[in-house]
């Protein structure tokens, strides 16, 4: 089973200073920033998934891309923008629309010759055909005699759409004599609407099939609906999972037919989750929040306003930080360098009424980093853990990445690089 790793472009500075807070001044981003792909010695991914609605932005979503890095892009090609030479091993890229960027237009912004010839003039291995997103789930629409009221005529609609983009994709795809191989989407509201769906596109000739839609299902219902597929899906016909990741039901999906997903959840818990922001095969931890003085706008909005002294925020930060380096040194205890964590927790969130002292002791008496073999932890140590910016929120990502292909290949008894 693949695992294909989203891209926001979400790199790192090598030449990032932690100590000082400060990067080198000759650094230029996309020359000496680094991929997770260029971090680690073994790849925690077997490929990349591209998304046309983040390289070109929709609407009130905004591009994660430069200009000037969307035509390098396009006058390039992935594999060498991507600088897949530098991979340890041989990574596919696959290309989607981003359906989600453009959910509440009534139909999709984009035609379906403009995404063949973004998938085409891209390079990509794999390409996803033009899609709806279909925003509701009611596996009751199944049952005999269900009313046709239960899925709204939009919803309806939109499978319809889909399924007529791609017929319009494959036929284009063969006509334009495009080299990446295409991807079907189906779209449902029920276990039987997705299969239905499956079937059809099978009918057209697709072997590669894409799920979409399913990142709100619980785990169940995506089961039911892999099991209805899996009733009239033709041998050799193969799945993925968009967007979704279930690492406690793998091998089940396995047997359904899965064999690649995507998900940014390993990457986005670093710095999005309340409490699951470092991941480890034992548990998660939540990361230890040292806001910036200059860098939190909560605390810079106090500070302006003379609600709280500037100096002592300062002081309190800079304790913090002399704190956890004297504990990753053994010099300090959890007791010891807790306080001072706590005080300036309750000066820059006075108004909370949830410590994180709980959660806090649990990261620092277990210390995870400490016993962790990725490059990350090993090099930035202690670092790794603080809540702080996005040059340690995101290399966290990237050690959360690295954890959960461990677990993956764990999960699925395999051996590093044999996933796919």
């Amino acid at each position: 089973m693949k695992f294909f790793f989203p891209d926001s472009q979400d790199l790192i500075d090598p030449s990032f200073d932690f100590e000082h807070e400060r990067r080198s001044t000759t650094r230029k981003r996309q020359r000496d920033d680094l991929y997770a792909h260029e971090v680690f010695k073994a790849t925690p991914f077997d490929g990349f998934l591209v998304s046309k609605g983040i390289v070109d932005g929709y609407g009130a979503i905004g591009s994660r891309y430069t200009l000037a890095q969307r035509h390098r892009l396009l006058r390039l090609g992935a594999p060498e923008f991507f600088r897949l030479d530098q991979s340890p091993r041989q990574l596919s890229i696959m290309g989607d629309c981003g359906a989600f960027t453009y959910v509440k237009e009534e139909v999709p912004p984009y035609s379906v010759g403009e995404v063949l010839d973004f998938y085409g003039n891209c390079q990509f291995d794999y390409g996803i055909s033009l899609d709806h997103v279909i925003l509701l789930f009611k596996p009751a629409a199944d049952e005999d005699g269900a009313s046709t009221e239960l899925v709204p005529r939009e919803w309806r609609e939109r499978r319809q759409l889909t399924l007529q983009l791609a017929r319009e994709f494959h036929q284009k795809h063969k006509a334009g004599g495009y080299s990446f191989e295409p991807v079907g989407v189906a779209q449902g509201w029920s276990p039987l609407s997705y299969a239905d769906s499956v079937e059809e596109l099978q009918r057209m000739g697709y072997r590669l099939i894409a799920l979409g839609g399913m990142v709100p299902l619980k785990s169940n219902d995506i089961v039911s609906c892999l099991k209805a597929i899996d009733a009239i899906r033709n041998p050799g016909v193969q799945l993925h999972l968009l967007g979704v990741t279930r690492t406690e039901h793998l091998k089940t999906f396995e047997r359904l037919g899965i064999a690649s997903f995507d998900s940014t959840s390993p990457l986005r818990q670093a710095f999005k989750d309340d409490k699951d922001n470092y991941y480890s095969s034992g548990s998660n931890y939540t990361a230890i929040r040292i806001p910036q003085v200059e860098g939190n706008p909560s605390l810079q909005r106090k500070i302006s306003s003379g609600q709280v002294s500037q100096d002592v925020a300062r002081k309190l930060e800079k304790a913090c930080l002399e704190a956890m380096r004297l504990f990753d040194e053994g010099r300090w205890t959890v007791d010891k360098v807790l306080s001072v964590l706590l005080e300036y927790e309750r000066f820059y969130d006075p108004d909370s009424k949830k410590s994180h002292e709980v959660a806090y002791r649990k990261t620092l008496t277990d210390a995870p980093w400490q016993q962790c073999g990725c490059e990350v932890c090993r090099k930035l140590r202690y670092h790794v853990v603080l809540f702080r910016g996005a040059e340690r929120n995101r290399r966290r990502g990237f050690h959360n990445i690295w954890t959960f292909y461990q677990q993956l290949e764990k999960e699925l008894g395999l051996e590093q690089g044999s996933a796919a």
